[in-house]
């Protein structure tokens, strides 16, 4: 089966908001059976095909809606994946940390602090991965 415009659109802004290192890390740990694969493929598509290459808002701004959604939903798997989208899109560490923080008086302390420290984890990772 050929791939639809759509998965091949998806597959170009998933490498460039991910990475090509961590979309093959990926690829090798979370999609390796036929069920997780069905799903990468769906997400490539429908998410990054059709939803993240619509036009009126840039990949910059997509990727903090993203950190912002994923914090207040308590999502801190998901956080960690856009929060590294996020820098890749050139936000700093402590521009998302702002972002997070100014949650606080809107959805609350615990979630709050859960992805702070989720952040600051993931922050830690993508230094030492160089």
């Amino acid at each position: 089966m050929a791939d639809s415009e759509a998965f091949t659109k998806g597959s170009e802004i998933r490498r460039k908001l991910m990475g090509d290192a961590y979309v093959e890390r990926l690829g090798q740990t979370v999609y390796t059976d036929e069920t997780m694969a069905k799903f990468g493929r769906y997400a490539t598509e429908a998410v990054f095909g059709m939803l993240w290459s619509r036009p009126g808002l840039d990949l910059k701004t997509r990727t903090l809606i993203c950190v912002i959604s994923d914090t207040v939903m308590g999502r801190e798997a998901e956080l960690r994946i856009h929060l590294r989208m996020a820098l890749r899109q050139a936000w700093t560490e402590d521009e998302l940390i702002e972002a997070i923080l100014h949650l606080s008086g809107y959805c609350g302390l615990p979630l709050v602090r859960e992805a702070l420290i989720c952040a600051r984890d993931t922050f830690a990772e993508l230094r030492a991965e160089g």
